[in-house]
């Protein structure tokens, strides 16, 4: 009704100004010019007021368009001292400025909303714009895994980590591929995927990384168990009867018959061989047999074990061998009362191989020094670490020690980081390393809160 009584109105006034130019029109024709001084400024007026009427309310889109534009919905148009004509507009604008308030509003809180929840997960995502190269969105999770607090480009990146750099700009949208990347002297494998992103006539390309590197090691341990099973089996089953053929064989030559036969002086080569083989036999049985020891651990003895005496034990274990070859031992421990949930037996094999492998380490070193330490990181995981200021290790070894039959030295066999990263991972927990070449290394055991 509002609407229409101003349609009314305007039509009112457009049929008035029509007879009055009627009503002239019929007056200057008919030659009466005294009416004329009457109609003619009445023609003006009606005129003048028409023209006002239509600013008024092209002053008022106006006003309304500018607020648009700026985004400033707070401002409110007065209905009640509005000429009667522009009542409804005001009311109109008013409308639609609450409108926009609202949406506004719950655009706001959606975009806080999507801000917090990515803050919060784990996962790192990055955005840029695909011409530019500006970045859009950072969070907290990218820039710790990265260690970058600020990026204003993707090209600012390359100056930093120019691998990571074009992975990243290789990497097509609906892709998805590990990489590994050092980090705090440790190497950690990232799960990246791309996807594409339109906004405004732009396109934004979002990259997330995620840290995969436990559940990798999770799925490698169970592989590499499974694949232990088979080769051990399969080297058993065919060295055993090869060993005990060769026993057989050396009773035949030992006999009385052969033993006091002419020929007796030929066989010796004969048994020399028989025993070698023998020999070699028993151990590469005796060597298969330590690998099978990966896969008998399938049950912990749990209990609330005190990071202090696990130390004092060692200490007490470690330290004739420890002085004996000039190795200062230090023990960082800033809570007596730290403790962990732990199978006491198997975590004290795992730091007796920790410090045997670290005694090795430093004993080229001038003043050789071994650490123990352990606390509670921000993510209530208790962290115990194993540090040396030996020789370290190359980066490109650093995700080959954990494998079964690899080793760093002559004479090691490869199953002792690997039996330790198997009862980390029944613990629920994980073996980490840090190292740099001619630095030194520390092995850190991360127990669940």
């Amino acid at each position: 009704m509002i609407f229409k009584r101003y349609e009314w109105r305007l039509l009112l006034r457009v049929l008035i100004l029509f007879i009055t130019l009627a009503a002239t029109s019929i007056i200057a024709v008919e030659g009466v010019p005294l009416y004329l001084v009457i109609t003619c400024p009445l023609l003006v007026y009606e005129l003048i007021e028409m023209i006002r009427f239509q600013k008024k309310a092209q002053d008022e889109v106006s006003q309304f368009v500018e607020s648009i534009h700026y985004r400033d919905f707070s401002r409110h148009f007065d209905v009640r001292k509005a000429p009667n004509e522009l009542k409804p507009l005001r009311k109109g604008f008013n409308e639609i400025n609450t409108t926009f308030k609202l949406i506004s509003r719950e655009r706001e809180t959606q975009y806080h909303y999507l801000q917090k929840i990515l803050e919060l997960v784990d996962t790192g995502i990055l955005s840029y714009e695909n011409e530019t190269g500006e970045t859009g969105w950072i969070n907290e999770a990218f820039k710790q895994l990265i260690g970058i607090p600020y990026l204003k480009t993707i090209y600012s990146l390359e100056k930093r980590e120019e691998a990571l750099y074009k992975e990243i700009i290789q990497i097509k949208p609906g892709e998805s591929k590990v990489i590994s990347i050092s980090r705090n002297q440790q190497l950690i494998k990232i799960l990246m995927t791309a996807s594409v992103l339109r906004s405004d006539d732009k396109v934004y390309k979002l990259v997330a990384f995620q840290n995969v590197s436990e559940a990798l090691d999770e799925t490698e341990s169970k592989a590499w168990q499974k694949l232990l099973n088979v080769m051990t089996h399969e080297i058993m089953n065919s060295v055993a009867p090869i060993s005990s053929l060769a026993d057989t064989l050396k009773n035949r030559l030992q006999s009385p018959e052969i033993a006091n036969s002419p020929v007796s002086s030929q066989l010796e080569d004969l048994e020399l061989g028989i025993d070698t083989i023998k020999r070699r036999s028993e151990g590469l049985l005796k060597f298969t047999e330590s690998y099978r020891n990966l896969n008998k651990i399938t049950k912990l003895d749990l209990k609330k074990i005190l990071v202090r005496d696990l130390f004092e034990n060692l200490n007490s274990l470690m330290h004739p061998t420890m002085e004996k070859k000039h190795i200062e031992l230090e023990i960082v421990l800033r809570d007596p009362a730290l403790a962990i949930e732990a199978d006491i037996n198997l975590i004290e094999q795992v730091m007796i191989n920790l410090m045997v492998n670290a005694i090795e380490a430093v004993k080229d070193r001038e003043n050789p020094r071994i650490s123990l330490s352990a606390e509670v990181q921000a993510n209530n995981r208790t962290v115990v670490k194993v540090s040396d200021n030996g020789m370290g290790m190359p980066t490109e070894l650093l995700d080959k020690i954990f494998i079964p039959f690899f080793s760093t030295r002559k004479t090691g066999s490869g199953i002792g980081l690997s039996l330790c990263k198997q009862i980390m991972l029944l613990h629920k927990g994980n073996i980490q390393v840090q190292s740099a070449d001619g630095k030194g290394s520390a092995f850190l055991l991360q127990f669940a809160g």
